[in-house]
C-alpha cells in the first residue's frame, strides 16, 4: 500500500492518460490514485484557467483544483488548461477500474430496509440540506492536503460496497465505516470550516459535514455527541464530536465520506495512511 502511496504525488507524465504517456513538457501536474471514486487534486500554475468537461472549475492563486471520478466511472475526464502566459493543455484523464464487495445481510427490521412512508416528507427535507451543504465553492484551500484518518478503529464497511438487505439490493455504500467503542473521539482530518451539523438526521443521526474547499467536503454520520458549531473554523486533529450509534446504525461505528460537489467518493484514497489506527 505504501507503494500506491508513493505513486499518487508522481507528476503527469508518468500516468497514461486515454492510453498515451503525457509529455515529460507538461506543465500540469496531479496527485490522487486515479482510481474510480477518487478525489483528483490537480496543479497548474498561478493564473491558471481550468475546465473540467467542458465545465470550469474555481482554481486557487496557487494554481490548485480538484475534481472526482464517480464510483463506477468508465469513460474519461477531459481537462483543460489555459495558462497564465496564453498557452494551453488538454489531457483526457482515464480512471482505473476497481472491483466493489457485495455484502448480504439477512434478519433485519423492515425499518433498515425501506423508510416509513411517516418520515419521506421529513427526509426530503433533511436531503436538501445535505445537499446545499455539499453545493458550495468556497475559496478555501485545505483540500490541497491529503487527509488523517478521522478515528482510530477498525474499517467495517468499505466504500463502494453493495448491501443486499433481507434479499433487497440497496445502493452502493458511499462511504467508509470504522467500527469503534461509543465515546470514541472523531477529529477532524485536515483544516476545515464547519458547514452543517445536523443533530439528529433519520438515516445519518448525529451529521457534521466540513468544507475544505472548491466543493471538497467530509461527513460524520452517527455521532452520539458533536463539537463544533456552523461556521466554526477547525484545525487538523481537533475533536469534532463522538463516535456513537444515532440514526440508522446496528452498532457503534463512524460513517466518513468524501465529496466533490455532489459527487460521493471514497475518503480512503485521499488519507496520508493506508489505514487507521486500531481503537
Amino acid at each position: 500500500m505504501m507503494e500506491r502511496r508513493a505513486f499518487l504525488a508522481t507528476s503527469l507524465a508518468s500516468v497514461v492518460f486515454a492510453g498515451k504517456a503525457v509529455s515529460q513538457a507538461s506543465r500540469l501536474s496531479f496527485s490522487g490514485s486515479l482510481e474510480q471514486g477518487s478525489l483528483i487534486v490537480g496543479k497548474a500554475g498561478p493564473g491558471a484557467r481550468v475546465a473540467i468537461d467542458g465545465a470550469s472549475v474555481h482554481v486557487s492563486p496557487a494554481g490548485d483544483f480538484a475534481f472526482g471520478f464517480a464510483f463506477d466511472q468508465t469513460k474519461a475526464t477531459r481537462v483543460d488548461v489555459h495558462f497564465a502566459d496564453g498557452s494551453r493543455e488538454t489531457h483526457d484523464v482515464l480512471p482505473v477500474a476497481r472491483h466493489y464487495e457485495v455484502q448480504s445481510i439477512t434478519g433485519l427490521p423492515e425499518k433498515f430496509v425501506t423508510l416509513p412512508p411517516e418520515v419521506l416528507e421529513r427526509r426530503k427535507r433533511e436531503v436538501a440540506l445535505i445537499a446545499a451543504a455539499r453545493a458550495k465553492d468556497s475559496d478555501l484551500d485545505w483540500f490541497v492536503e491529503r487527509f488523517d484518518w478521522p478515528t482510530h478503529g477498525i474499517i467495517s464497511g468499505p466504500f463502494g460496497s453493495q448491501r443486499i438487505l433481507n434479499g433487497k439490493p440497496m445502493e452502493p455504500h458511499f462511504g467508509v465505516d470504522i467500527a469503534a467503542p461509543a465515546g470514541t473521539p472523531i477529529l477532524s482530518p485536515s483544516t476545515a470550516r464547519v458547514a452543517l451539523v445536523g443533530p439528529e438526521f433519520y438515516l445519518e443521526g448525529g451529521l457534521t459535514i466540513l468544507d475544505h474547499g472548491h466543493g471538497v467536503t467530509t461527513c460524520y454520520l452517527h455521532q452520539r455527541k458533536q463539537l463544533v458549531a456552523e461556521g466554526d473554523t477547525v484545525a487538523r486533529g481537533q475533536v469534532i464530536g463522538e463516535v456513537g450509534m444515532t440514526g440508522r446504525a446496528t452498532g457503534p461505528h463512524l460513517h466518513w465520506g468524501l465529496n466533490w460537489f455532489q459527487m460521493r467518493l471514497d475518503p480512503s484514497q485521499s488519507t496520508k495512511l493506508p489505514a487507521p489506527e486500531k481503537a
